[in-house]
């Protein structure tokens, strides 16, 4: 443990008679969560039980029961606790390196030869309370790595000359070919040599909605294969693949931030090199001028106790938690408090679009009948959600729920078909409905004017993935007569542009927007939330790219995202945020908050309740650093008597945590007018 972590703690076929494939929802996108539990830990149970004891001791010891009836809670607190610390500053002493462990377990030792036992105890119980919350958060990043790895599926199918084998992915090389059937996981980066289905590369790019493969297109491990079946050959190596970049990124990234603590630990070696040696001075020069060994010693053990960093560590704490407890409060969970520290400290904020600022999910904008259809809005939406009714496609559930919404009728759906990347087909009241993409082998060349409804039947030929201000384009059919057309799209959320706005007065520059998806799509959500700055169509590098530019140009960038393609982006940048409700494991692993209810809103207001937590921690550690130079003084050029020596060290250190339970007050998070932070 070290100073740190008190300050922070063959041919294939396409047709749909294939297994069934799983819904393409939010939980089929990340890997399964394998999370270390606190308790799993030996450092987390020894932690519990020296608090637990430390905690059974002091009321005891406040109403002076005798001192065997809480003595050896005490004890069994300094040895749960210590020993570890103790033996860790003993392998760095043989190394002939001084650290905080070793100083702090002396000093607890120390307090309790001269009597002050409840002084020590609660030095041991701080330690090993911060080691614990260490550990955790090292196996929770190593949990997170390892169901990242999980997205890739252990085996594939390869096509040989002989017919097919199953093989381990990392046996793969490029050139191989790959038989993926419907439902399958992608073993390998590659190119589509046959075949046709859409592939949910969620994971990946960041795309709400499953990209449409055929052959020649790209594909990356990890992705879920739709309904048709493909055949892919081997372009990257597996340990070359997007996937396993992403972890090599995520675990570069991380090491960009020992620099921080290195610095840090070299203040921790000077600090107790410090101490140590003047707590000798002070107990060897009144001894070698004839004074008595015990007074010598306890000037010496009151020397320690109030220069120890006891004060320091809860003049840093107290804001810093209370922050991270209102902000959990209200919906944003921050992992720690050095994390909530450079929450304060961005400067520059990199905004993922899909699933972040927008639902992540695609919905229906506009109902548009054709002129001579004969339809309504309601008559054409419940024609192509009773025709879609039957399909587990992202947009067919989208049309099927703005009917509902809307409480229409769906009628039975029969002879329903469905083909991947193009549309359904189905019988619906006597009549063929097809319901499908501008490209789709429909009636291709009519055309309709889905701004205003209007619809001439002839016309130009809409381009796959028709992008009407950044939403998709379904054609509505009957009895082969186009009937109108349905626009969907990912809508930016409710606060998008408030939390723009908000971050913008914070940091004193425009957002960027940082996306995987295509750049209509990104243009149409920065318009909605007034971003200038759009950068689309970026794999999980770019995006790290991108936040290492603006790092370079010296920036504090906080990083938004939801997505495994973000989690690289998040670890790389100062500061990272991740949205919680749909938000993969991995980029809530890597991110240093949370925002578990999806209230982007909440963005900026925890980054206004960092900055009020850091002017409280430079508030207290000049309090602290005050009464700690007093108390040391008095002690080197007077006679500091060990109980107001205690009263001192034990009053300032009360004094800072009061002041840093502050932040706990609901004014420390919004304010009367405005619901934002109040300024302290």
């Amino acid at each position: 443990m070290s100073l740190h972590v008190f300050l922070y703690g063959a041919g294939v076929s396409s047709t749909l008679d294939s297994p069934p494939v799983p819904t393409l929802d939010a939980s089929a996108r990340t890997a399964p969560r394998r999370r270390t539990r606190f308790l799993a830990l030996p450092e987390a149970r020894w932690a519990l039980l020296a608090t637990a004891t430390f905690l059974s001791a002091l009321p005891l010891h406040f109403a002076d029961a005798p001192g065997w009836t809480y003595g050896p809670l005490y004890a069994i607190a300094y040895l749960a606790g210590g020993w570890e610390p103790a033996l860790e500053g003993l392998r760095t002493l043989r190394e002939k390196t001084l650290d905080v462990d070793l100083l702090m377990i002396v000093a607890a030792v120390g307090a309790a030869a001269i009597g002050q036992v409840l002084d020590g105890a609660l030095l041991i119980v701080i330690f090993a309370t911060s080691g614990a919350l260490e550990a955790l958060a090292t196996a929770r990043t190593a949990d997170s790595v390892r169901g990242l790895l999980d997205l890739a599926p252990a085996t594939a199918t390869r096509v040989t000359a002989d017919g097919e084998e199953s093989v381990r992915v990392n046996r793969l090389s490029v050139g191989d070919e790959l038989l993926i059937r419907p439902g399958e996981r992608i073993g390998a980066d590659g190119r589509v040599l046959d075949g046709t289905s859409e592939a949910d590369q969620a994971t990946i790019t960041g795309e709400p909605l499953p990209v449409l493969k055929t052959p020649g297109d790209e594909v990356f491990a990890g992705t879920l294969n739709g309904t048709g079946a493909l055949r892919v050959r081997v372009e990257r190596d597996p340990a070359d693949s997007v996937i396993a970049r992403i972890v090599t990124l995520v675990e570069e990234a991380s090491r960009t931030k020992a620099p921080t603590q290195l610095f840090i630990e070299k203040i921790e070696q000077r600090y107790a090199v410090g101490v140590v040696a003047a707590t000798l001075t002070v107990f060897a020069v009144p001894l070698a001028f004839g004074a008595d060994l015990t007074g010598a010693l306890l000037r010496a053990m009151t020397f320690m106790i109030v220069a120890s960093p006891c004060a320091v560590v809860l003049a840093t704490m107290p804001p810093l938690l209370s922050a991270i407890a209102t902000a959990g409060r209200h919906g944003v969970l921050v992992k720690s408090a050095l994390a909530m520290e450079r929450l304060g400290e961005i400067d520059t904020a990199a905004l993922d679009k899909t699933g972040t600022l927008t639902e992540g999910a695609p919905e229906v904008t506009a109902v548009c009948p054709a002129t001579g259809s004969g339809l309504d809005e309601d008559a054409l939406l419940a024609l192509a959600a009773a025709a879609e009714h039957p399909s587990e496609h992202p947009l067919a559930r989208a049309i099927v729920v703005a009917a509902r919404a809307r409480d229409l009728r769906l009628a039975p759906a029969r002879d329903f078909t469905a083909k991947p990347g193009h549309g359904v087909t189905a019988t619906v009241d006597g009549r063929f409905v097809t319901v499908g993409r501008p490209d789709s082998g429909l009636d291709a060349e009519a055309d309709t004017d889905a701004g205003t409804g209007t619809g001439t039947g002839t016309g130009t030929r809409m381009d796959r993935d028709t992008d009407v201000e950044g939403g998709t384009v379904v054609r509505v059919e009957r009895d082969g007569a186009l009937v109108g057309t349905l626009v969907l799209a990912d809508r930016p959320r409710a606060d998008a542009a408030e939390t723009a706005a908000g971050l913008t007065a914070l940091t004193g520059t425009s957002p960027v927007l940082l996306t995987g998806d295509n750049p209509r799509a990104a243009a149409q959500v920065a318009t909605a939330t007034g971003i200038t700055d759009v950068r689309a169509s970026l794999l999980p590098e770019d995006k790290v790219t991108a936040v290492r530019e603006l790092q370079r140009a010296g920036r504090k960038v906080l990083f938004v995202g939801d997505g495994v393609n973000d989690a690289p982006a998040l670890a790389a940048a100062h500061a990272g945020v991740a949205m919680g409700r749909a938000g993969s494991d991995l980029a809530l692993e890597t991110a240093d908050a949370v925002v578990v209810r999806d209230e982007l809103a909440a963005i900026p207001a925890v980054v206004r309740l960092s900055r009020a937590a850091r002017r409280l921690v430079v508030q207290n550690l000049l309090v602290a650093g005050t009464f700690i130079t007093v108390l040391v003084l008095w002690d080197l050029l007077g006679h500091l008597p060990l109980p107001l020596g205690v009263a001192g060290h034990e009053g300032s250190t009360v004094l800072v945590g009061l002041n840093g339970l502050r932040l706990l007050r609901e004014s420390a998070w919004r304010r009367p007018d405005g619901g934002r932070p109040r300024a302290l």
